[in-house]
């Protein structure tokens, strides 16, 4: 039977009316790359794909998201078939706390918009999951702290392995990302294309890399 692996891509939108959002600059990228990479390695996969520019890959199974409210019910959908969930999302850590049904009028007044959190939703899928269930996840920081803090996620987060990625991966064709694991390993394949990257990940997952 083939590994069933659930990827999250791309950015959310987070509505302040029908026709303003608030949004990252998050490509899809590296989701789109792991996607196909998991698809090249046999194995059965499912992609969430967020409002992105590229098009999935051929061969696998899309389901498209916009706001991380569509994306929780995709992953309350989907997570639970899955044998290893690549949390590679960039989910928006805060949202409008009020929508507006309408288009919202311009005027010559400041406006103040409440924010609210955004659930944590790969901490949500983690203190869930299966003991046969792995989840990988995602760290964007600054390089000089990037270690750091992407471990204290790992843990927080209840992860098995997290990516910790520079800032400057953002936008970039290359990453330099490191792999931390929950049981103390780290891995780092040193800067390779995205492309590369994935099928790296993807051979370590599936155990063939």
């Amino acid at each position: 039977m083939p590994l069933r692996v659930l990827i999250t891509a791309g950015p959310t939108h987070e509505p302040i009316d029908r026709v303003r959002y608030i949004a990252n600059r998050s490509s899809g990228a590296m989701g789109l790359a792991l996607a196909a990479a998991a698809r090249d390695a046999g194995c059965d996969v499912t992609l969430l794909l967020g409002p992105v520019a590229g098009d999935p890959p051929t061969g696998i199974t899309t389901l498209p998201y916009s706001s991380s409210k569509d994306l929780t019910s995709q992953l309350d959908h989907c997570f639970s078939g899955c044998d290893v969930l690549i949390m590679a999302a960039a989910v928006a850590d805060y949202r409008p706390k009020t929508y507006a049904d309408g288009k919202l009028p311009r005027t010559t007044n400041a406006m103040t918009l409440e924010l609210e959190p955004v659930p944590d939703l790969v901490a949500r899928c983690a203190a869930g999951k299966r003991p046969d269930q792995r989840i990988i996840g995602f760290a964007l920081e600054e390089p000089q702290v990037l270690r750091k803090r992407a471990t204290e996620k790992l843990k927080r987060k209840g992860l098995d392995a997290i990516v910790a990625n520079p800032l400057a991966t953002m936008g970039a064709a290359d990453i330099d990302a490191t792999l931390i694991c929950a049981n103390g390993d780290t891995l780092t394949p040193g800067p390779l294309p995205k492309a590369d990257f994935a099928k790296w990940l993807v051979g370590w997952i599936s155990g063939t890399g």
